[in-house]
């Protein structure tokens, strides 16, 4: 029986945090569910705060939490009737231990909502909660997990970032989490990752065999990310579209690169977003006294920000690594030219249709970005090929095909 013959699926998706705006986990449960429904089949997704802000018919469960990580009440204080429900009071003793408990109670939370509510569904996709209550689950229902990329990568570089001791440990408490994601992802039947570098890093870190895994890359939705050739490109001006301290982003990098760019030609970076206050780097572009040729946007809407792409020469990816890349697929639907590091995957979405350097190199990185300034048919040429690039290889349809083709090989190995 082909796709369009069989029967369409009742599909839960469950997602601790999926800011439908920023980390490709969001934008990952809000497309998805979107393509999927698009597709003819029905999906509830299973959230907590932020709103995913869904879209095509996919329905919301909002499912409370402290949620402890809402910028306007960043770790509040619960009130005691809260602390009374024990998912909660963990939740509380763990971050108040420089822990990161949500993928761990957040399964708790699931198996508490669907404890009644199984029968409703043929499948259960979990967005790399990996929590010990999603291996609970896919004891009794079908189920599979996304995991963009290994979270053990994000532990060793942001352990080698600092010096003091103490704030190494603060890492390795903070990602404490990575053990439970290690042994639930080994019991579960199929693992979708986004690109072939992640499956085989996530095997190697995870040690799950790659003939588990079901490599579906995401889509860039170009409804969203789009030329805008009414608005004219202003010279030597950059965006880069993380301003996180994270040292996976590779913001520093991109910061001394700069610097350097600005000794020899006109230039211009708007950063979208803002940094954290007092963080790394603040401090950076302080030492580098480069303040002066830097906008923070804040927060934006989105139309805003496909605008500060159609203001930019070039967009610049400076990650030391991604599982997938999607500031890079997001520049080059808007046509934008794009420089990117080779970290992680990145060089599976930009194809030819990038300028690439290595990872964590300041001087490649300016070398580059000094290049395509001094070279506006090599821009127009790139911004062509990405755009092309995207609307031939990386839809939201085909990700949610290929991921259809992955629930229906787990309901069938299930029974």
């Amino acid at each position: 029986m082909s796709e369009n013959q069989e029967k369409p699926l009742r599909i839960c998706m469950i997602s601790y945090r999926s800011n439908p705006h920023s980390g490709g986990q969001g934008v990952y449960i809000r497309n998805l569910a979107k393509a999927l429904c698009d597709l003819g089949h029905e999906v509830d997704v299973l959230a907590g705060p932020p709103d995913p802000l869904l879209e095509g018919g996919a329905r919301l469960i909002p499912v409370p939490t402290l949620d402890l990580y809402n910028p306007e009440a960043l770790f509040r204080t619960p009130r005691i009737e809260e602390l009374k429900d024990p998912v909660n009071l963990m939740e509380w003793l763990s971050i108040s231990t420089m822990g990161y408990p949500e993928p761990f109670t957040f399964g708790f939370r699931a198996v508490r909502f669907l404890k009644n509510r199984l029968h409703d569904y043929d499948i259960i996709h979990d967005n790399q909660s990996l929590s010990y209550g999603i291996q609970q689950i896919s004891q009794k229902i079908p189920t599979v997990a996304t995991i963009h990329h290994p979270m053990t990568v994000d532990r060793k570089l942001a352990i080698r970032s600092v010096r003091a001791p103490w704030k190494k440990f603060k890492h390795l408490r903070w990602y404490s989490f990575i053990g439970m994601q290690k042994r639930v992802s080994r019991k579960l039947p199929r693992i979708i990752t986004v690109s072939e570098f992640s499956k085989k890093d996530i095997a190697r870190e995870y040690a799950i065999s790659p003939s588990r895994f079901s490599v579906v890359p995401n889509g860039i939705s170009t409804e969203l990310f789009f030329p805008m050739p009414e608005i004219q490109r202003e010279p030597g001006r950059l965006i880069v579209t993380n301003s996180a301290d994270m040292p996976l982003k590779g913001l520093y990098h991109l910061l001394q690169a700069l610097e350097k760019v600005s000794r020899t030609h006109s230039v211009r970076l708007t950063v979208i977003g803002k940094p954290k206050e007092k963080g790394g780097i603040e401090k950076l572009i302080r030492k580098l006294n480069i303040g002066h040729i830097i906008d923070f946007t804040g927060r934006i809407d989105h139309w805003q920000f496909v605008r500060e792409y159609a203001r930019a020469s070039i967009a610049v990816v400076p990650s030391l690594y991604e599982g997938f890349g999607l500031p890079v697929g997001e520049a080059m639907a808007t046509a934008t030219p794009v420089i990117s590091t080779t970290g992680g995957a990145l060089p599976e979405v930009a194809g030819d249709a990038a300028l690439l350097v290595p990872p964590g190199n300041a001087d490649a990185l300016a070398e580059a970005i000094c290049e395509l300034l001094d070279d506006p048919a090599r821009r127009e040429r790139l911004g062509a090929a990405g755009y092309a690039r995207v609307h031939e290889h990386f839809t939201w349809k085909n990700a949610a095909e290929k991921t259809v083709e992955t629930y229906r090989e787990v309901i069938r190995d299930h029974r």
